[in-house]
């Protein structure tokens, strides 16, 4: 009987064990907003940071990140588009960078209320660019399907939906609920500190990349959107669009490990008017790798 209990107590303790981990980081604070050139504004979901970039007036393009980089991953690229014209809007998801984590499944709905409340509460319902990297391709191509007359261009930067590389632990994590998501908040966090110490790229994301690590709200968030919208196959949305007239615009990189370039294949067989690139050598990192070689395929497919 004694034996039974010290299990029972060495079980819960180690079940605990992540929550506590994760009640210690820090969660998003005023300070930290207050210290941000970032805006915010509450949507039906919780605070979103978000930021206009470029001209006063001009065509828009609302940028939408990936999986697990805030807003900050289009740093690089903004000037590439803001110098002919453009005006960005780019924002944080939630449970990404100052944005607010709100409980509950990360699901398709859930990032396209956030977005469809963002063009509401900027005014935009009309003419509208998206533009998605990585899991925000998913996000912009699935609200794109149930908001055509908004958008006039979608453009897919190593775009999710379509193909997704997974490690056997990603798998794991997804796909067993509870044991997923104990594993997650105790091994995750380290994994990514590892990955960034050991990168290559000294570039000032690697810092907002350590940071968010540190942040109450964000593992969870990775993990209830690999097992949500990254899950989805989005063949039905891209044969929805594929029948408007919506121009879709597709970057690919020719060494991407995560979303493997024989996506391409896949998405024209889904809709065969999509434009398609591929830039050689790029991987999934190329809006930082390959800068200039991804703004000139946008310049090119911006001006059609």
């Amino acid at each position: 009987m004694i034996w039974i209990l010290a299990i029972l107590c060495i079980i819960a303790i180690l079940a605990y064990v992540p929550t506590f981990i994760e009640q210690r980081k820090r969660p998003v604070d005023r300070q930290m907003r207050a210290q941000s050139d970032q805006s915010f504004v509450k949507l039906s979901k919780g605070v979103t940071a978000y930021k206009w970039h470029g001209p006063v007036r001009g065509p828009v393009i609302v940028a939408v990140h990936g999986l697990g980089t805030p807003s900050a991953v289009w740093d690089d690229l903004i000037p590439e588009l803001t110098k002919i014209g453009y005006r960005v809007l780019t924002y944080d998801l939630y449970g990404r960078g100052l944005s607010d984590a709100p409980s509950g499944k990360q699901t398709a709905a859930f990032f396209q209320r956030q977005l469809d409340d963002l063009l509401v509460h900027e005014g935009l319902d009309e003419d509208v660019t998206l533009l998605g990297f990585s899991m925000g391709g998913s996000i912009v191509t699935g609200y794109t399907s149930i908001s055509t007359h908004k958008i006039s261009k979608v453009i897919l930067l190593c775009s999710a939906g379509v193909r997704v590389n997974e490690t056997t632990f990603d798998q794991l994590c997804r796909k067993v609920p509870v044991l997923g998501d104990w594993l997650s908040k105790l091994v995750i966090p380290g994994q990514l500190r590892k990955d960034v110490d050991r990168s290559a790229n000294a570039h000032p994301l690697e810092a907002v990349r350590a940071a968010q690590i540190e942040q109450r709200g964000y593992v969870p968030a990775l993990v209830s959107s690999r097992r949500h919208q990254l899950a989805d196959v989005q063949k039905p949305e891209h044969r929805i669009i594929g029948r408007t007239d919506i121009p879709v615009f597709a970057i690919w990189g020719g060494e991407d490990q995560v979303i493997p370039v024989t996506a391409l294949g896949r998405l024209a067989q889904w809709n065969r008017a999509a434009h398609q690139e591929v830039i050689e050598g790029a991987g999934h990192d190329l809006i930082q790798t390959h800068t200039t070689e991804v703004g000139a395929v946008l310049r090119k497919m911006l001006a059609g």
